[in-house]
């Protein structure tokens, strides 16, 4: 049977590496996959790009109003055969809408369908897609990263210009406008937290 697969991880955990990792297994064994990443993710443009310096094209760009099955069918049409496995980077940033889609995938299709993504954004609070992902998910796989003090990290911290920030757009893609991300154990994120607060009282 088909699943849905929903690997989340703190930033720096090796998604992106892991999602490439698999794509090469698959395409070893003369098997073909379908890699798909929003749109709204600028960076590495038509690629994705792993912290390690490697990237690999995508083969479509989703843009919110699109629907996923029907990219899949179309995708099935044109090779005349379906993909092996449907690959999606950055997966937090689909709509819920598209999230079961990506289920439908799986159910209707008989497609198995990886994503890889964000749980929760710099704010500890949960993105829209990942959230559908994680009810709806066959099989929910943690990626393990470790924070700066050795604990482990399962929080995103958002700096810019070098500062922690606790305030702003949910969505701001790293090497854009000095903004970077640091992934933080529960406690360093809450030190970081409190410093901000104290810096902006009224935040």
């Amino acid at each position: 049977m088909a699943k849905l697969y929903f690997r989340y991880g703190a930033m720096n955990s090796g998604k992106t590496t892991a999602l490439m990792q698999v794509a090469y297994n698959y395409k070893e064994r003369g098997m073909r996959v379908l890699i798909l990443k929003p749109a709204v993710d600028t960076k590495g443009q038509d690629s994705i790009v792993s912290r390690l310096g490697i990237s690999c094209k995508v083969d479509r760009l989703v843009t919110p109003e699109m629907n996923v099955v029907e990219l899949v069918r179309e995708d099935t049409a044109a090779h005349g055969t379906p993909a092996a496995c449907v690959l999606c980077d950055e997966s937090q940033f689909f709509t819920p809408e598209q999230a079961e889609q990506l289920f439908l995938v799986t159910v209707d299709l008989g497609i198995p369908v990886i994503c890889y993504g964000l749980r929760a954004d710099f704010m500890m609070r949960g993105f829209p897609g990942s959230t559908r992902l994680l009810e709806l998910a066959h099989t929910i796989e943690e990626l393990k990263t470790i924070c700066a003090c050795g604990r482990k990290a399962i929080c995103n911290g958002r700096k810019v210009n070098g500062e922690y920030v606790f305030e702003g757009a949910q969505v701001a893609i790293d090497t854009v406008d000095d903004v970077e991300y640091q992934s933080l154990c529960p406690q360093c994120w809450y030190r970081e937290y409190r410093a901000f607060l104290k810096r902006h009282p009224k935040a």
